[in-house]
């Protein structure tokens, strides 16, 4: 499996901010998009996972543009955006039981107390969630990585915020893991990973002349 950036270009509010991008993904692959703020590495993640539209050039999942293998692609894909996607009304186990349900991973319910506490949420289990402080919330979302082991890619905006080290630490080794397994991981952050130094491959957007200005 392989994901191919075809000389891709990004305009928002006739603001160009990034062209002429190319870069693949194969298996095994950890790959930070680094930049400064409002270059577009968000906008980058949305073209990557399809929910946004290049201005020119494509985005292609074993050598076929990912509008027209839209199904095959997105079982394939995990995407955490900026918005941590839970359910407010159900607790964090709740959310992690219906997340279980829709990709029938094989964790026990014990299992998934233990993936709570992992990131950090050890007594909160039975809180609605959306009683839980933004952080909390995303540490939520977070905890559904360690049940999917099917998407192979794993596209993920900042995925270290209100994290603390610990944390952050955990959380390295699970991306490691994922990609000694053969899957992908691309991620933006501003944390300092020490763990995955050596595996990383980075991607880095520059502010078009537009943008300095």
């Amino acid at each position: 499996m392989l994901l191919q950036v075809n000389n891709l270009s990004c305009v928002r509010e006739d603001r160009t901010l990034f062209e002429r991008l190319s870069f693949t993904v194969a298996p095994g692959d950890l790959v930070q998009i680094e930049g400064p703020n409002g270059v577009g590495k968000t906008s980058l993640l949305r073209l990557l996972t399809g929910l946004s539209q290049p201005f020119v050039g494509e985005v292609c999942w074993n050598g076929e543009n990912i509008g027209k293998c839209r199904d095959e692609y997105h079982a394939n894909l995990l995407y955490l955006g900026h918005q941590p996607g839970v359910k407010a009304a159900l607790t964090p186990l709740e959310n992690l039981k219906f997340y279980q349900q829709l990709h029938h991973p094989q964790q026990t319910e014990a299992d998934l107390w233990l993936i709570l506490a992992r990131v950090g949420l050890a007594g909160f289990e039975d809180n609605p969630t959306g009683q839980l402080s933004a952080g909390q919330q995303r540490r939520v979302a977070l905890a559904r990585l360690w049940l999917s082991q099917k998407p192979s890619l794993w596209i993920l905006d900042e995925p270290f915020t209100a994290i603390d080290k610990q944390g952050v630490k955990v959380l390295e080794q699970l991306f490691l893991a994922h990609a000694d397994r053969g899957g992908m991981v691309v991620l933006t952050t501003h944390q300092d990973l020490t763990l995955m130094q050596g595996r990383l491959t980075t991607v880095s957007l520059t502010p078009t002349p537009l943008l300095q200005e």
